[in-house]
This record gives C-alpha cells, sequence and structure tokens, in this order.
C-alpha cells in the first residue's frame, strides 16, 4: 500500500498543495496533520506508522513534512528502512529508495548521504527562524513595540479576574505569604510577585517625600 502523509505546522496554514500532489502521486490513503514538526510526538503519524507493513510505500512532498530534529529524522528514516518500507521525497527524486533495490549498497549509500545533507538543511533553517524571532522581539522590544502576552490579573480587570486580583492585593498587604497566597487564590508565584511588585510601584510614586 502507498501511504501519503501531508503536515502543516498550525492550524492556519493551508494542506491543499501537498494532498494534491500526493493525490496526484496515487497514494492509497493520505494521512493529514497540523502538529509542529519539532519532533515525532504527533498522533496522526504513529496512527499511520502503526498501520504500514514491509513492502509498503510513504510518500511525503518534502523533507521538512517528516520533522526539523536532524537526529530524529535520521533515526525515523532509519526504522523505516529497517522494516523494509520504501520512502518517496517527491521534491527530490534521488530520495526514492524504491530505484536502489538492485543496487545492494548503493540506494543506502545515497540516502545516507543526501538525507545527512538535506537534515542538516532543515535543522539549520529551523535554527534560523529561531533566532530571527528572538532578533525580532529584541528590536520590538529596545522600541517599546513589544508588550508580550496581556496580563489577566491586573486593576482594570473584569469578573472573576478582577475579584482575584482583588483578593490577591488584600492578602499582599495583610503581609500574607507568597505561597500561602499561591494555595488560597490559586495565582502562579510569578504572577503573585508581578502582582506585589505592580502594588509596591504604585505604593513609591504615590509617597509624599518631606524634607
Amino acid at each position: 500500500m502507498v501511504f501519503g502523509y501531508a503536515r502543516v505546522s498550525s492550524a492556519d496554514q493551508n494542506l491543499a498543495r501537498q494532498l494534491r500532489e500526493l493525490e496526484v502521486f496515487g497514494c492509497d490513503k493520505i494521512y493529514t496533520e497540523k502538529q509542529s514538526g519539532k519532533d515525532f510526538s504527533r498522533s496522526v503519524y504513529h496512527k499511520m506508522r502503526s498501520k504500514m507493513r514491509f513492502g509498503d510505500v510513504l510518500v511525503v512532498h518534502d523533507l521538512s513534512r517528516f520533522g526539523r530534529n536532524k537526529k530524529e529524522i535520521l533515526n525515523e528514516w532509519k526504522k523505516i528502512m529497517d522494516e523494509e518500507i520504501d520512502i518517496v521525497i517527491l521534491n527530490m527524486p534521488i530520495l526514492d529508495t524504491r530505484k536502489y533495490k538492485e543496487l545492494e549498497g548503493i540506494g543506502q549509500l545515497v540516502s545516507d548521504l543526501v538525507l545527512t545533507l538535506l537534515s542538516w538543511m532543515v535543522e539549520e533553517e529551523r535554527n534560523r527562524i529561531r533566532a530571527a524571532q528572538r532578533e525580532g522581539i529584541a528590536i520590538a522590544k529596545e522600541r517599546g513595540a513589544f508588550r508580550g502576552k496581556p496580563k489577566q490579573y491586573h486593576a482594570d480587570a473584569k469578573g472573576k479576574d478582577k475579584v482575584i486580583y482583588d483578593r490577591a492585593v488584600e492578602l499582599l498587604t495583610e503581609g500574607t505569604s507568597v505561597m500561602d497566597i499561591h494555595r488560597e487564590v490559586g495565582l502562579s508565584r510569578n504572577t503573585i510577585y508581578s502582582i506585589k511588585r505592580e502594588i509596591e510601584g504604585k505604593s513609591s510614586r504615590n509617597r509624599v517625600i518631606v524634607k
């Protein structure tokens, strides 16, 4: 049986192009997944692998659909090869293990060389994206444009969040320990420390200095 696997990293990305190519190839069964490729902890992928047997073929659009971790890509490739399942990477025709069945050793050599290079490139691209994201956040912070995740518990919060915030402020004012506040209201210690810094800051700004 010919299995097709299509994956994108997030729910707002489109699988249409991959699906079209897998259908044109003639896959008998196509599995789709919208999940990060940082590792192989993917439920749909594992479901597909559990159904694959000796002589089957796995088809993906490009190597990054496997994942973005060099070591894990290489390990997964080896496992599939050991089960005598063929792999076809559509945008890299040289990575079609069906071509080398009559060339003992040559197919494995070609696959090893190309796969090592490509998996390294995939991982480098992932690292490059991460570095760019970090740099972008750092620049935004310098410009005052990066605000991070909005606060949930603050003086202008509404409903239940406001009730919890007010209780945390009340307990802090009474001198209750952060751990005891955490146990009573359920806020994380980091959030409580943030509220504490906030009210201490307001207190210092409101303090009248007499000379």
